[in-house]
Formats: C-alpha cells, structure tokens, sequence
C-alpha cells in the first residue's frame, strides 16, 4: 500500500508514476522541437499568468526530464521575489542569483548546487533583492547567461507569473524562448491572450503552453490513474497573495501546446 495513498495499491502507484513520466517525455520531446527553430537553443523561461498554476513545480520536472537525456542541465531560480526551486530539490538559499548579479558573490561552487539529480545543477534565487526587475534585465545577467550557455546544454529559467509583476519581461531582452504554465479552470482564455501579448510586445518567443490541472475525466486514459494528489506547499507568493499547493493532472498535448504538465505526490519526476 502507498504511504501517501492509502487507498492505492501499489500497482496503482506504479502505473500513475508511469503516466507521469511519460508526460513529462512528451513535453521534453516537443520543447526539443520547438527550440530547433528558435534562435537561442539553450534557454528557456518558463512562467504563468497568475501564482498557484504549477509553475516551479512544471519547471523543476521538466529540467530532471531534460537531465534524464544525458544533457547538460541547469535550472536557475529568476522568481527572486518568492524563490521555491531550493524547497523543492532541499538545499539552502543563502547564496544564488541575486547575489551573482548584485555582484556580491561570484559564479563558483558556492553559488550553483552540483548535481542536484544526475546531469542536473541548481542556481536558487538567493536572498531577495530590492530590484529583480532591474537585475533580470542587466548587463550582469546576459553576461551571465552568454557563459552559461557555454556550460550547459539546456537553461531553464522558473520565472514569477507574467500577470503579476514585470520581472519575467525584463528577463526576455536576455532570454526570449518563453513557456506558459496555465492551470485548468483557473487560468481564463483572457489571461493567456494578455499574457501572449505581453510576451511578444517584449520580443519574446512563445514556445508553448503546458497546462496543468487536467481533471482525470479529460484525460484520455479516463479516472483509471485516480487522483495523485497534490505537490508540496507553493507557499505565499511573496506580496502577490495567498499561497496554494501545485496540482496537476496530464493528457496528451499537440499542436500549439508543448502538452499537460503532471503531478503526484512526489516532489519530482523519478
């Protein structure tokens, strides 16, 4: 029986887990698509609407999907205002982004976690900053990325929800590539038009979009998989609101979307 479930056998488990990672694949094999055709091949933001639609969780399990290839991997924090990638993978966030762009530390080991899971490192947000905006868009952070595009195969960049704050745009005059996490029933059509929007009046490059959230009815494996449950704490988002907890449920994507995020009680995709 799962410890989580106890309702569940653990063929029950297996074949959620299953489900699961296959999605994340499918999403991995589309992204891998999408970035042919674009002209920065390495860096992807990845951001929402509004808080509470799975997005760092998305992020976090679409990097360890990336990582499974045999890549090179990082994930850097950009949500300095409420960072969350440091819970997820239990490390400490007293160093990170805001210090490497504030020039207060420098891009050593002290700053980045090796080896978060295999072929995958972190670079958390570290303290927050006064100016995230400012720092997102700076000289610091294009130097930055343009040497870590150098060291890494794949960049995946877990930015704050573009409907909130300016953060995620200021990003874009240094990382176009973008991918929209939109959360099934909460996130309105209006809030992906705005959002699209506003990502193509910065020069942005829409990839895709990845909802989460999908009900086990429309999935098209049915309720077999029953409800996983749902991810950790997303915690209060800083000074945007009440925080929620990361859910998700998957169905196959196509075209325009990259595909259907999912979730399980795990903190990442195994």
């Amino acid at each position: 029986m799962s410890n989580n479930h106890p309702n569940k056998t653990a063929e029950e488990d297996r074949t959620a887990n299953f489900y699961i990672t296959e999605s994340y694949k499918t999403i991995r094999t589309n992204l891998q698509f999408s970035l042919a055709a674009a002209e920065d091949k390495k860096v992807t933001a990845i951001t929402s609407y509004e808080p509470n639609a799975g997005k760092s969780i998305t992020t976090a399990n679409m990097a360890i999907t990336m990582a499974q290839t045999g890549a090179h991997v990082l994930l850097i924090d950009g949500d300095m205002r409420n960072a969350s990638q440091h819970k997820i993978f239990g490390v400490t966030n007293t160093n990170g982004l805001s210090k490497l762009l504030s020039g207060l530390s420098r891009p050593d080991d002290t700053s980045f976690f090796r080896g978060v899971r295999p072929n995958l490192d972190l670079l958390p947000a570290g303290p927050t900053p006064p100016n995230p905006s400012e720092l997102l868009c700076s000289k610091n952070m294009k130097k930055l990325l343009d040497a870590l595009r150098e060291a890494y195969d794949f960049i995946f960049v877990d930015c704050p929800p573009v409907g909130v704050i300016s953060d995620t745009l200021s990003l874009l005059s240094n990382a176009p590539n973008v991918l929209i996490v939109v959360r099934q029933r909460q996130t309105r059509h209006d809030d992906i038009k705005r959002s699209i929007e506003k990502i193509r009046a910065v020069g942005g490059m829409l990839l895709g979009v990845v909802i989460t959230d999908v009900s086990d009815s429309d999935s098209p494996f049915g309720g077999r998989y029953g409800r996983y449950g749902k991810y950790g704490k997303y915690g209060k988002y800083g000074r945007y609101g009440k925080g929620d907890k990361y859910s998700a449920y998957t169905k196959s994507g196509e075209i325009h979307y990259i595909s259907n995020a999912p979730s399980n009680t795990q903190s990442e995709v195994k």
